[in-house]
């Protein structure tokens, strides 16, 4: 499955956010082979970053991420450049975006990469 994300990264933070992603920690990548994480690609606009995750199972990935001691690191160190995390309609939460339109779903070949 593929699920897009939201977020507002902090005034000022956009220095300090590109820095700690030039590469993410080995064991959190590690968990996200694990829990089926296959690929994360975040792009910015201003300050508006938009992810797009591909997993096997995005709710269940994030369940076990609630307590993966990886990503509690992470967590700790991301989250000082991160305002918030944005649903479809705005509103602050952490869940995927809308999907609009899809040209692969269109054509009828979704599952060709």
């Amino acid at each position: 499955m593929r699920v897009a994300l939201h977020s507002v990264i902090r005034a000022g933070a956009i220095d300090g956010y590109r820095a700690e992603h030039a590469s993410i920690p080995d064991d959190l990548e590690r968990s996200f082979a694990r829990l089926g994480i296959h690929d994360w690609t975040i792009w910015r606009s201003g300050d508006r970053l938009f992810h797009v995750v591909e997993c096997d199972d995005f709710d269940a990935a994030m369940r076990e991420l609630d307590s993966d001691p990886a990503n509690l690191a992470w967590q700790q160190t991301i989250g000082e450049f991160v305002e918030a995390f944005r649903d479809a309609d705005g509103s602050s939460g952490f869940t995927p975006i809308e999907e609009v339109w899809d040209l692969r779903r269109q054509r009828g070949d979704e599952h060709r990469p």
